[in-house]
């Protein structure tokens, strides 16, 4: 089966390319839609242009569209990057784990255009997922925070097997989703099993304003895995 993933540079995406390859299908692009409002409701943004560093890292073709990021009209960014490979695919690979806003929307575009939308992750457990990503060897960066229990000393840190164990602590106790698909912090790939080479952060830098954060990376470079 030929498909494109709908590619934020995050987890989540990264663990649904990798299912659906795993399962012998073709990943013929990625797509990346760069949004310019931080608070879009459909796309991630910190630090969606490393998406195309993360892509060359794997070896794999992306399709990236500028977005203004309004609520609604941003979906005709995302068809315009589905339309022009359409014909060369049959279907589109997320990496929603529960939530319907994003998923339902992306659905109904796959529809208009006779394509099968599939998201390899929906309803799994958001604790065990990250358990398979770090036995898998993923490099995983925080690199937004807007929750309760997550404060600026989260932004830029990797998820190891302790912070994974914090993290797991701070969610039920603050009731938060582990797996932040309420947009409660954002995450970054810098190694996984899929990259021929891994991203290396050269310099970056954290903004904090209130109880919410960014962490921005200004330079990073491919590296010798």
């Amino acid at each position: 089966m030929r498909v494109a993933a709908l590619f934020s540079g995050g987890k989540d995406s990264s663990m649904a390319i990798q299912r659906v390859i795993e399962k012998g299908w073709h990943v013929t692009h990625l797509i990346s839609i760069i949004s310019r409002n931080p608070e879009s409701y459909m796309f991630h943004f910190p630090n969606i242009k490393l998406t195309e560093m993360q892509a060359r890292a794997m070896e794999i073709p992306i399709i990236s569209r500028t977005s203004k990021g309004i609520k609604e009209e941003e979906l005709i960014d995302l068809e315009d990057a589905l339309k022009s490979i359409s014909n060369d695919i049959d279907g589109v690979v997320v990496g929603a784990l529960a939530s319907r806003y994003q998923s339902d929307r992306v659905a109904s575009l796959c529809r208009k255009l006779g394509l099968s939308m599939e998201a390899p992750l929906w309803g799994e457990d958001p604790e065990k997922l990250w358990e398979e990503a770090l036995n898998k060897g993923y490099r995983v960066m925080v690199v937004s925070v807007a929750c309760d229990g997550m404060g600026k000393k989260w932004l830029g840190r990797v998820i190891d097997n302790k912070a994974l164990e914090e993290l797991k602590i701070l969610s039920r106790k603050y009731r938060f989703h582990m797996g932040f698909e309420g947009g409660e912090a954002e995450t970054f790939v810098m190694d996984s099993p899929l990259f021929k080479k891994r991203i290396n952060i050269v310099k970056a830098r954290k903004i904090w304003d209130r109880d919410s954060g960014l962490y921005v990376i200004e330079k990073a470079n491919l590296a010798d895995k």
